[in-house]
């Protein structure tokens, strides 16, 4: 498929040749569904925690004799039935990651790509630098070939003036297009390639499916 290319200022200058099977193929709701589940699991810390009946600090003497004073027997304060005791099968710090089959990842990513592509939020931008590395240069690129709200922008390289420069902008996101999140893509707004970038997905996702 062919998709324009726009300029810096926002111009329509040549168009470029997408492939299909990255950016027209049919969507996959399952496989976006469980990369997303899976990257959000993924960033769980997993550090909540709660203190057993052996953990909790106090006397650990009994409160009254067994029998013969008309209560429910009881042998400690820690036990988890008192009121500051310690918590039954509670929450213990733990790793929520786990991993998903590298052909899912990559079949959720070409989904997301292709349903930004058929929504028409899908836009390729010439290549451009921040030399002077100043955020109101970078806005003002983004503000002409975007609607400024909540936008990723996918580059070629970790470019480090381009990432200086948006760093302290709250409505854009930046990956490299060999890293690509399925939650960021899924949530935008709006999704801007840069030129070079959007071909390296091309040969990326090309070689992928011949197993390189």
């Amino acid at each position: 498929m062919d998709k324009k290319v726009l300029s810096v200022e926002g111009k329509e200058i040549r168009t470029i040749e997408l492939s299909d099977d990255v950016f027209g193929r049919d969507v996959s709701d399952d496989t976006i569904y469980y990369a997303v589940r899976n990257e959000l699991a993924n960033r769980r810390v997993g550090t909540a925690s709660t203190k057993t009946r052996s953990e909790v600090v106090g006397s650990h003497k009994k409160p009254w004799r067994q029998k013969g004073t008309g209560r429910a027997r009881s042998g400690t304060r820690q036990s988890p039935v008192w009121v500051g005791g310690g918590i039954a099968f509670g929450p213990r710090p733990r790793d929520y990651s786990y991993t998903i089959p590298r052909k899912q990842k990559r079949a959720a990513i070409k989904s997301l790509l292709s349903m930004k592509n058929r929504d028409d939020v899908l836009r390729i931008v010439e290549d451009f630098a921040v030399d002077s590395g100043k955020t109101r240069d970078f806005v003002k690129v983004m503000q002409n070939v975007s609607g400024g709200d909540r936008v990723v922008l996918v580059l070629k390289d970790d470019d480090p003036m381009v990432k200086r420069a948006a760093s302290n902008v709250p409505w854009i996101k930046f990956m490299s297009y060999n890293r690509l999140s399925a939650h960021e893509l899924l949530y935008c707004r709006e999704l801007v390639l840069m030129e070079s970038a959007a071909l390296s997905l091309n040969d990326f996702f090309a070689r992928a499916g011949n197993g390189e």
